[in-house]
């Protein structure tokens, strides 16, 4: 996808980075002994903290300083439109149930978008209808920042990053996550059977956005899950990809809820045609 409008990438990115920092503080910061659970979403175990609303409230409050007339795609508090073009979608803390146990899993993610051609976007902006410019995941635990700007490559911390080269299957270690319904979550499961026997091994970290840096890094081979909303995908899809690495759904569709498949050309590849023949974007 092409966009018309001449958007500073690397002052978006450099946005996103002091967004990302700045809510990770107040989250890592204001973290009491005991988390309690503020609200649930789609069920008991889809759960919403305070933290999770005073981050998002944060990055709401100080986009509308450093960016007025941007519009806004956040996880707790919807889309609320702009008026230049770009939207943000930010997710307060990705990993929120690692982030309720004390783990040190989660992180913030904020990307900045823009839709086809650079126009105002009327809906809420999707990884079908979207480019993305700029992306930064912050894991405030253990002081990392991951950065991307569209064209521009991918760092840690300033170090550029580069995935790694595709391998076979069965040397690849491969990260996934589940859903929160139970149907959900028995069908994912019985993917993950019979995909164990076929790789290096399985993690589960609990970060989307983490799971796609860490892809971009290296410390993944592979990284696939069904599920994944727009906030969770879009900063670390483009470190994910400027970092060289493939990020795509399955059956020639690009990374969606149905599902979002990362890693090396080459190594991507059968991964994808193992999850279509287990009809895994399909099932519950």
């Amino acid at each position: 996808m092409t966009t018309s409008a001449p958007h500073d990438v690397q002052a978006l990115v450099e946005t996103a980075a002091t967004l990302a920092r700045e809510a990770g503080a107040l989250v890592h910061d204001g973290r009491p002994d005991t988390v309690q659970v503020h609200a649930t979403k789609s069920s008991p175990v889809d759960v919403v903290t305070a933290m999770d609303l005073a981050s998002e409230a944060l990055l709401r409050r100080r986009l509308a300083e450093l960016r007025p007339g941007d519009g806004i795609l956040g996880e707790e508090q919807g889309y609320e439109p702009g008026t230049t073009g770009v939207t943000w979608v930010v997710d307060p803390i990705d990993g929120t149930v690692n982030y309720l146990y004390g783990l040190s899993s989660w992180s913030v993610s904020v990307a900045a978008v823009v839709g086809e051609h650079g126009a105002p976007l009327d809906v809420a902006p999707g990884p079908r209808t979207w480019t993305v410019l700029a992306g930064a995941v912050h894991a405030p635990v253990e002081g990392r920042t991951f950065l991307a700007g569209r064209g521009l490559g991918a760092t840690r911390d300033g170090v550029p990053l580069r995935a790694n080269d595709a391998r076979p299957l069965d040397r690849c270690l491969v990260g996934t996550g589940f859903g929160y319904l139970v149907e959900r979550r028995r069908a994912q499961a019985a993917v993950v059977a019979e995909l164990l026997p076929l790789v290096r091994d399985i993690r589960r970290l609990g970060s989307a956005a983490l799971d796609l840096c860490a892809v971009a890094s290296g410390t993944l081979d592979l990284y696939y899950e069904r599920g994944l909303q727009p906030w969770d995908l879009a900063a670390g899809a483009l470190v994910a990809q400027e970092a060289g690495a493939v990020v795509t759904g399955l059956r020639g569709r690009p990374a969606d809820q149905e599902m979002t498949v990362a890693g090396p050309r080459g190594a991507v590849e059968p991964l994808v045609a193992f999850l279509e023949a287990k009809g895994a974007d399909t099932t519950a």
